[in-house]
């Protein structure tokens, strides 16, 4: 993170501070404290945010949860609103991805206010499970200085079952008096995951087709590196670019052709012009779009209509099984 950005985190997180004690001086009943020990949890994106849910079970009333990219802004663009910080500052419990997307936390985290607060990194608690992104053959690359790490951990079920223990274990650790309900959550949870799982397994297996191609950004390694999947993209997750160039239109048509495919695939929010230039320079003219959903921004909206972290990822399923034909 540069110089100016630093400075820009820094100055937000003493507004932060300062919005938070004007707050408290406040005599309306919004500003007034909750009566009792309220838990705060802050967590930055969906799937973390519908983990803890999930975890908390229905049984929670003394704890709240917010998700900070709320707005329909991916990881990659986020920047934290003064709001934002000072939700931080004070939490009880702090849940980040811990990538290059996430490089303004280490300042914000300077700046809080709560000397107890738990964090969990999840890319921290991966440990040497994190992959550094790949360039596939056709994909389009990028000038990077140094490796740049895949920070789409969620998209695997492997990895989420021991991102969820690991932040069980963090609510357990704020509020020992309900942890036995935590914890039975959180093993009724996991079966969840674990069978998922085994049904993308099986679907894999069973599969005729075991490549997918992308004419879009590739945030899935982690889902196609589990099952065994090959896979060819325009870019890379992290990338930022949105137009392909001649080559890459070209190669990636060439492979819908070679490989047979009747589908090209691309990511929730996604325009889709470069998915519809190459099927339209390849010779299967019927090939379809489908969609993966990333989960990268999905809102409270989408919450209150449904959503959860394991419907998006059955539905994600569906749609894999009709691109695997």
């Amino acid at each position: 993170m540069n110089r100016t950005k630093r400075m820009g985190i820094a100055l937000l997180a003493v507004l932060a501070i300062m919005m938070t004690l004007l707050a408290g001086c406040g005599s309306s009943q919004e500003a007034a404290a909750p009566e009792g020990d309220q838990i705060s949890i802050v967590t930055t994106i969906f799937p973390e945010y519908d983990w803890v849910e999930n975890i908390l079970g229905e049984g929670a009333e003394n704890v709240t949860v917010s998700q900070l990219l709320d707005n329909g802004v991916d990881l990659h663009s986020y920047q934290p609103t003064a709001e934002d910080l000072a939700k931080l500052s004070t939490c009880d419990l702090f849940i980040y991805v811990g990538g290059e997307s996430d490089g303004w936390v280490e300042d914000a985290l300077q700046e809080a206010t709560n000397p107890d607060m738990v964090v969990i990194d999840l890319m921290e608690v991966l440990g040497d499970n994190v992959k550094e992104e790949e360039v596939v053959e056709g994909m389009e690359a990028e000038e990077e200085e140094g490796p740049v790490y895949d920070e789409h951990v969620w998209l695997s079920l492997n990895n989420a079952r021991t991102l969820v223990q690991k932040i069980s274990d963090g609510i357990c650790e704020i509020d020992p008096d309900n942890a036995a309900l935590y914890e039975a959550n959180t093993a009724a949870y996991l079966e969840q995951l674990t069978a998922l799982d085994a049904e993308y397994r099986a679907a894999v297996e069973a599969a005729p087709v075991k490549t997918l191609l992308f004419g879009d950004r590739f945030p899935f390694r982690y889902l196609t590196d589990d099952y065994g999947l090959e896979y060819y993209a325009a870019f890379a997750g992290c990338s930022a670019e949105t137009e392909a160039s001649f080559e890459t239109v070209t190669f990636l048509a060439r492979k819908v052709d070679e490989l047979g495919l009747k589908t090209v695939m691309t990511v929730d929010g996604s325009d889709q012009k470069i998915a519809q230039t190459i099927i339209s320079s390849s010779k299967n003219q019927d090939a379809v779009i489908r969609v993966l959903d990333s989960m990268q921004t999905a809102t409270s909206k989408d919450v209150a209509a449904g959503k959860t972290y394991l419907s998006t990822m059955t539905e994600n399923l569906a749609v894999l099984k009709e691109a695997l034909q």
